[in-house]
């Protein structure tokens, strides 16, 4: 069977052939209604725009470069691609992913990267960047966009959840209920890789919050990436003097397994210890945990957006976008004893 040719989904559509160039080309220029008209033409058509021919005729690559730690599994990163692909996928880009780990892998691609010219936009994921390293992607004119950097400098545009905000309302909400000895245990990067990450300004929060609270003790659980977590973490707890009725995870992923063990060492939650995590990753809610929502589905979406938007036109100014997480009380947190 004869692909479709791009008349055939001008005619479908009932628009010009220019129209369905422009929407693949530049998705930016074409009125939301007319966009759609002609994707769902292009699908019910089964048809395939040349990205060699277009790339050639725009001098786009139509390719986006994702940054990440960690790895692209990891429930985070994960969401965040799926909403960065929501919007450039039927803008006809696609995502190429970079897992980087320490600075040196950093400063390589931001070197290689205005030689290669083999990307449209830049999407930093979670992490810090050099603002040396990345000043000749001005000249290239390949915007980078952050999601969750710990800092906006050097960049064109950028989505991030207030970590601080965050952190202060779960701290407000144990005060609340009467709790004055809380602890927080957080990660460790791995002080080989020099790079700083976005959640390390939850600490930051939770110190402030507690600024104001002279009455409150606030003790840290710092626990290595090179250790056991779940070990460390449940062994402070539980020898610490004065006992904390209530903890704070910088995640999830970290409070999840805690909660689960803390049976085991006698304690009863919420009547013995308020727990309240970060993410509001989906195992959070069977488990009743009392958590920070953030979604990554709609940072990616947000960030993507700005990218197309920084492509077509270069800014003037930078976009930057700050987005609160939301409490979500569910049974991990009570009453302090």
């Amino acid at each position: 069977m004869a692909k479709a040719s791009i008349q055939a989904v001008a005619k479908e559509a009932g628009v010009s052939v220019s129209t369905v160039s422009r929407t693949f080309a530049k998705p930016n220029l074409v009125l939301p209604k007319t966009r759609d008209r002609v994707l769902a033409a292009a699908r019910k058509l089964d048809f395939q725009v040349s990205r060699s021919a277009a790339a050639l005729k725009s001098g786009q690559s139509f390719r986006i470069a994702l940054l990440h730690a960690d790895t692209i599994a990891v429930w985070f990163n994960a969401n965040v691609f799926r909403g960065l692909n929501s919007v450039f996928g039927p803008a006809g880009y696609d995502i190429s992913v970079y897992g980087l780990s320490n600075a040196r892998e950093r400063h390589d691609f931001f070197t290689e990267l205005p030689v290669r010219r083999n990307v449209d936009a830049v999407i930093v994921c979670s992490f810090d960047i050099d603002p040396d390293e990345v000043s000749r992607l001005k000249d290239v004119n390949v915007p980078l966009i952050g999601i969750n950097t710990p800092s906006t400098i050097g960049l064109d545009g950028a989505v991030c959840i207030d970590d601080k905000l965050g952190m202060h309302t779960a701290f407000e909400h144990l005060i609340s209920l009467g709790h004055r000895n809380i602890a927080y245990v957080y990660g460790a990067p791995d002080d080989t890789s020099q790079l700083r990450f976005s959640a390390e300004n939850r600490l930051q929060g939770l110190i402030d919050a507690a600024a104001a609270h002279p009455d409150v003790t606030l003790e840290q659980i710092r626990c290595s990436g090179h250790e056991d977590t779940t070990g460390a973490a449940l062994a402070q707890l539980t020898t610490m003097s004065p006992t904390p009725t209530a903890v704070c995870f910088q995640t999830d992923e970290m409070a999840i397994p805690v909660l689960y063990r803390l049976p085991q060492y006698g304690l009863r939650v919420p009547r013995d210890l308020s727990v309240i995590g970060f993410d509001d990753i989906p195992f959070s809610v069977k488990m009743g945990l009392t958590t920070l929502r953030q979604r990554p589905n709609d940072l990616g979406a947000i960030a993507a957006r700005k990218a197309l938007a920084a492509m077509e036109e270069p800014l003037s100014e930078p976009r930057f976008e700050t987005v609160a997480p939301q409490l979500m009380l569910r049974d991990t947190t009570a009453i302090a004893a």
